[in-house]
């Protein structure tokens, strides 16, 4: 159960974009006792957003071809941002929006909020040294998503900032956040027929500084929702479960006979995202650092964006997928 905790200031935190994950980030800002705005994209203005002196920081929770307009004024204005992910779909544009962010990248956060998922914690505390094989995966059909949604008029349908490793790009990041720094060795990717240039099914080969072989998989098909990683070691094998919280690790015992530990996590998926808040409130607030190495702070994240942006414009597409999307 996440305890609201007062927010260290009084003014205005703008969250542009009033989708399902803009209104989630405000409903958790007001959880967190900050005062907080919510503005459909459609009624933004630049120039009336600028005269306000109430605005302190900018929750981007837009679709991703107007991230960089809105991180410049955030520059411009001297507002910490927090920026829905993924923030570019090509390296140039990445290198954009990091040169308009730098008078606020330090004080500002990319919103991979899986880093604060606690199975990828405990994982992070492990000694993964000894890995050689690292594969992750995550698949659930696009059909069932959220009620009310359509994928053929969403955003997830545009060839342009739309397709499934932009969409579930939080598996690349995860494996990065463990192994980093990551190298792109191949894309592959799966279409349909009605949607050029969407790729409802990829998967990426990467590999570590150290020589290991990942295997990174997203699709929009998977009948049953799966979220899982499995890394292979040369003294152990970890099985994490993201969406049932849990941490399998298997070694062998003293007498060479296979010994494992279980461990099941409380855990609800909004914590993750009343965290992410948390700790940009405390940004705004110019509060001391909370040393968290994986906490997604803006100016420590240009790797895993390039790496995102250099995946989606190499992906190479192998054949169409026969799914009904209607």
């Amino acid at each position: 159960m996440v305890t609201p905790a007062r927010a260290p200031m009084a003014d205005t935190v703008l969250v542009v974009g009033a989708g399902s994950i803009g209104r989630r980030h405000f409903d958790n800002l007001k959880h967190l006792g900050a005062r907080a705005e919510l503005m459909p994209w459609r009624s933004f203005d630049a120039k009336t957003v600028s005269e306000r002196r109430d605005i302190v920081a900018m929750v981007i929770a837009t679709q991703t071809p107007v991230r960089l307009e809105l991180i410049t004024l955030c520059a411009q204005n001297d507002w910490p941002f927090y920026a829905e992910k993924p923030l570019a779909w090509t390296k140039a544009q990445v290198a954009k929006i990091y040169d308009a962010a730098a008078p606020v990248a330090a004080r500002s956060m990319v919103g991979f909020m899986m880093r604060y998922h606690p199975v990828l914690r405990a994982l992070a505390a492990m000694d993964l040294s000894r890995v050689f094989r690292i594969h992750a995966e995550i698949g659930h059909d696009v059909r069932k998503w959220r009620a009310n949604w359509q994928f053929s008029t969403s955003y997830a349908a545009q060839a342009q900032g739309g397709g499934v490793l932009l969409d579930l790009c939080h598996e690349i990041d995860l494996v990065a956040a463990l192994f980093a720094p990551l190298t792109l060795q191949d894309g592959r990717s799966m279409g349909h027929r009605d949607f050029a240039g969407v790729d409802f099914a990829t998967s990426l080969h990467v590999t570590t500084a150290q020589g290991a072989a990942g295997h990174i998989a997203m699709d929009y098909l998977s009948p049953v929702f799966t979220r899982k990683m499995v890394l292979s070691g040369l003294d152990m094998r970890i099985e994490a479960d993201f969406q049932t919280a849990t941490l399998n690790v298997q070694r062998l015992d003293q007498s060479g006979q296979a010994a494992q530990v279980t461990q099941t996590f409380p855990f609800q998926r909004n914590d993750m995202f009343i965290d992410a808040m948390r700790d940009f409130l405390a940004i705004i607030a110019a509060q001391p650092p909370s040393h968290d190495p994986l906490r997604p702070c803006f100016d420590t994240m240009r790797s895993t964006c390039d790496l995102i942006a250099h995946a989606w414009e190499t992906r190479r597409f192998s054949g169409n997928v026969d799914f009904d999307v209607t």
